[in-house]
């Protein structure tokens, strides 16, 4: 049976996305066969930035009504073994997911994938629900400030009494804390949370910090998940995600200035040329 993972926040534009798209792939690059499903419905941008948007034919939504079977709507990664695609309908209402639609759709998957992993809307409407109901785990996505992780607070308190698991009185479903955009500079001047600061307000396992990146723009317009990019310290920073997840003890980067790039300026300037 697979393991269902939830990429949730209570804030939009945090890098739900961009992380499930990261995640999945990072994922299937270890060989776990992995399927990544936009709840998203009415907006999907997953299909933009895995760079399949010109093969989507059928939908969730498809599915769930009886128009397509899964084999039909699934979009195999040309990049990656192991990666597939179901994406959201874009002309259909949130309301079009239905909780016996979605659980039909999710054992189905779980027969022959390892993790799915879920990439919902921001805050707590119906795509949203759907998309943690069924969780066995979630990735919390958050920024370091004040109303991101407000919002995040607000969800964890919905992951832990509104979950499938919660209802049948299961153990609670497993959180994890991704903190995105991170800049150490700027915590450092005063312009951000620090790392400290968001793990004693939410009080959940760090999985994750991912580095304030020009790589993630970069990788998203090119349709691209950013973990594919392996040179990039985004890329690094969701791999090491990928890795702790699955059990491995690794440091966290990115979260303290790079001194040494501070000396080479310092020194730069001070070169004489000619």
């Amino acid at each position: 049976m697979a393991e269902i993972i939830v990429i949730t926040s209570g804030k939009g534009g945090v890098g739900k996305t961009t992380t499930s798209a990261a995640f999945g792939t990072a994922l299937a690059m270890r060989g776990h066969k992995t399927v990544l499903i936009d709840f998203d419905v009415g907006l999907r941008n997953l299909d933009l930035i895995m760079g399949c948007e010109r093969r989507v034919i059928y939908d969730l939504v498809n599915v769930i009504n009886g128009e397509a079977n899964l084999n039909q709507a699934l979009i195999k990664d040309k990049r990656v073994e192991q990666l597939y695609i179901l994406p959201a309908s874009q002309t259909r209402d949130k309301d079009a997911l239905t909780k016996e639609g979605v659980e039909k759709v999710l054992n189905e998957l779980s027969q022959s994938f390892d993790y799915i992993v879920c990439d919902s809307p921001a805050g707590i409407e119906r795509g949203a629900y759907l998309a943690m109901y069924f969780a066995d785990q979630a990735i919390v996505v958050t920024n370091p400030e004040v109303s991101s992780v407000r919002d995040s607070d607000r969800m964890l308190g919905v992951l832990s009494s509104k979950s499938k698991r919660a209802e049948e009185g299961k153990s609670p479903i497993k959180e994890h804390l991704l903190l995105t955009r991170y800049a150490p500079d700027r915590v450092t001047k005063g312009e951000m949370l620090s790392v400290a600061d968001v793990q004693e307000i939410l009080s959940i396992p760090l999985l994750g910090v991912i580095p304030e990146s020009k790589a993630v723009l970069k990788a998203s317009n090119a349709g691209v998940p950013v973990s594919l990019d392996q040179e990039s310290d985004a890329g690094q920073a969701y791999l090491d995600a990928v890795s702790r997840f699955l059990g491995q003890d690794l440091p966290h980067r990115f979260i303290t200035e790079e001194k040494a790039n501070l000396f080479r300026r310092i020194f730069s300037r001070g070169r004489v040329t000619g």
